[in-house]
Parts: C-alpha cells; sequence; structure tokens
C-alpha cells in the first residue's frame, strides 16, 4: 500500500512539473506572437515617379494611412524618378532588405516578371498598382503577387461620355464650324501603355457609337505631364488655331497644361465663344476648380484614397495569412490576381 501511495506521489509530482514545463512553453510562444505583432509592419512603396501628380496623391494617402495606424505600420517610400534603371537599382537594393511588403508602381510595365523574380526567394506580398503591368497573368507565377488598378476602357469612356453629353447639349458651343465633325486633340499618356492605350482608343469609340463623325487633327503623347503637353498644345494652336474643337488628355495634368496653354493664348478664360472642350482623368483638386469655373469641361475620377488603402488592405491580408480580399467590398476580375476599382465622371 505504502509503495502505491509513493508510485501515485511521484506521478502526481511529475504531471505538475510537465504542466509547468507547457505553460511555461506557452507563455513563451504568446510572447513572441504578441512581439512579432507589436512590431510596426515595413512596407516599401516603389513609385515610379514622386512628380507625378497622382502617384504624389497615393503616396499622400499612405501617408495618412500610417498616422492612422501609429506603431503598426511603416512605410518607406523610394522615387524611380520615371527611369527604368534608376528603378531597377533601387529594387536591387531592396532586396536585401527587411521590409515585410513590398508595393511597386512598375516605371516600365514590361518589367513585371524582373520584380517577381527578384523578391520570389523573399516570400513576401508584392502588390503591383495603379500602372498595370503588360501581362498581369505573369502574377500568378507568384502566389502572393497581386494588382490593383481600373478599368482603362471605362475612363476612356467615361470621358466620351462627357463630350457627347455636351455636344448633345450644347453643339454650338463645341461644333464652332457647325460641320457636324468633333475636330479634336488627343493627349496621350504614354507609347506602350495600356493605359494611354485604352484610354485614348474608348474616349473615341464612345463619341463614334453616339453618332458622332470625329476628326483628329493631332495626337501627341505627352507622358503624363504638364509642361509637355502645354508646349504640345501651345505648338498646335499656331498649326491648327480655330479648328481646335476639344482636347482629350488621357490625365488630368496633361488637361491643365492645354488648359494653361489655351489660356495664353486667350482661350478659355469665361468667353463660352473662346473657350475649347478641355476633359481629362484623375478629378485632382485643380482640375476640379477648373471644372467649376468653366475653363475645363470635366473629368473621370480616379480615388488616389481608394487605390491606396486597397493595396495597403490586400498586403496586409496576405502577409498576416489571410484570404487576399478579407475585409473589403472588392472582387478579382477574371485573372484572379487583379482588383478593378471604379471611376467616376466629375463634372460642373
Amino acid at each position: 500500500m505504502n509503495i502505491l501511495k509513493r508510485i501515485l506521489a511521484i506521478l502526481e509530482i511529475i504531471f505538475i512539473v510537465v504542466a509547468m514545463e507547457i505553460s511555461v512553453c506557452d507563455a513563451r510562444v504568446i510572447a513572441g506572437t504578441n512581439e512579432l505583432r507589436q512590431r510596426a509592419v515595413m512596407i516599401d512603396v516603389v513609385l515610379y515617379n514622386f512628380k507625378d501628380k497622382y502617384a504624389s496623391l497615393v503616396k499622400e494617402n499612405l501617408e495618412e494611412i500610417q498616422k492612422q495606424n501609429e506603431g503598426k505600420v511603416i512605410f518607406r517610400f523610394y522615387d524611380g524618378k520615371d527611369n527604368q534603371s534608376t528603378q531597377d537599382e533601387v529594387l536591387s537594393n531592396l532586396v536585401s532588405d527587411s521590409a515585410d511588403i513590398l508595393m511597386v508602381n512598375l516605371v516600365d510595365t514590361k518589367a513585371t516578371q524582373d520584380v517577381i523574380d527578384r523578391f520570389k526567394s523573399k516570400n513576401i506580398p508584392i502588390i503591383f498598382f495603379n500602372r498595370e503591368p503588360l501581362a498581369v497573368d505573369i502574377l500568378k507565377s507568384y502566389g502572393k503577387a497581386y494588382y490593383v488598378g481600373t478599368n482603362a476602357n471605362e475612363a476612356g469612356e467615361m470621358q466620351g461620355k462627357i463630350i457627347v453629353d455636351i455636344w448633345n447639349k450644347n453643339r454650338d458651343l463645341i461644333d464652332k464650324n457647325n460641320n457636324g465633325v468633333l475636330q479634336y486633340i488627343m493627349l496621350e499618356g504614354e507609347h506602350g501603355s495600356i493605359e494611354a492605350r485604352e484610354r485614348t482608343e474608348f474616349s473615341i469609340g464612345t463619341i463614334n457609337k453616339a453618332g458622332i463623325k470625329t476628326e483628329q487633327l493631332a495626337l501627341k503623347a505627352a507622358d503624363w505631364q504638364r509642361d509637355l503637353a502645354k508646349t504640345n498644345i501651345s505648338s498646335l494652336l499656331l498649326q491648327y488655331g480655330k479648328n481646335i474643337e476639344a482636347i482629350i488628355a488621357n490625365n488630368d495634368e496633361m488637361a491643365i497644361g492645354a488648359v494653361e496653354a489655351l489660356q495664353n493664348n486667350g482661350y478659355n478664360l469665361g468667353d463660352k465663344n473662346k473657350t475649347i472642350v478641355v476633359v481629362g482623368i484623375d478629378a485632382t483638386a485643380e482640375a476640379q476648380e477648373l471644372i467649376k469655373k468653366g475653363f475645363m469641361a470635366g473629368s473621370v475620377m480616379q480615388d488616389p484614397y481608394e487605390m491606396a488603402e486597397v493595396s495597403y488592405a490586400i498586403g496586409m491580408n496576405v502577409f498576416e495569412g489571410r484570404d487576399p480580399l478579407y475585409g473589403t467590398k472588392y472582387k478579382f476580375d477574371d485573372t484572379k490576381v487583379a482588383i478593378r476599382l471604379p471611376y467616376h465622371e466629375y463634372v460642373a
């Protein structure tokens, strides 16, 4: 009987010791997990050009997200300076960095595979945003790569609709020579860009589908830049003058440059008889003011806050092992790796 009691006592001691060890291990695991969660998530954001207005607005909104999540996330921004070699150098340096998430706004939209190949071994989420990879399907080669952008054709369609509405409501204000043909200049973002190509094609396509004949006086690639657009329009005014009835720009920066050139030549200063229809895309604050004053006809809003918020949310979801779309209202398109954000028409 005494032997049995001793055995039971020994077993009880062993049980207590094992239980204590398990508790200590659990505590260490919990402490480690809490420590991991308490450390700020590091996100490297590589922008194609700090000087680009829309890219700078996305940057500002990401900075605001950091302020709202103080101590939880830190964004580090890098400028590609609209040069693929510069962006390649930045990315090469970041391969050995300690970032948890990479967000990329490509200079060259054909460089997608190279970015994935560089960072695949790090096993971190890669979120491409705004400037659409030339082939989105490439993202499928890496299970943690996604794209957040828009349907460029939708922006073009909305631009076209703005012009169609003006033509139908106040044709005399746009068809200056009353020949039934819309004579226009197209300011394209850049050659080889999916966004630029589709915005261009679908804006004119929408106008033509509405039964309006068009004549393209000129197409100029102004690389999304205000100053280059201003220079182009100043030159084209000398060539085409009063024949120009509309200027369609792939973004607001180029549209604003066009307005500045027109105003320097006495147009778009308030006299409706000396106003050339100008439409853009982005609906930046400056463009909105010009629209309110009647110096621009309209724009198509591409919300920089939404672009920043969704890119951040998807990156965090993938980093934390959740479904990429967890907690969002969005769905993937047919590619299953791209999210398309909606555009909104902006007119006075």
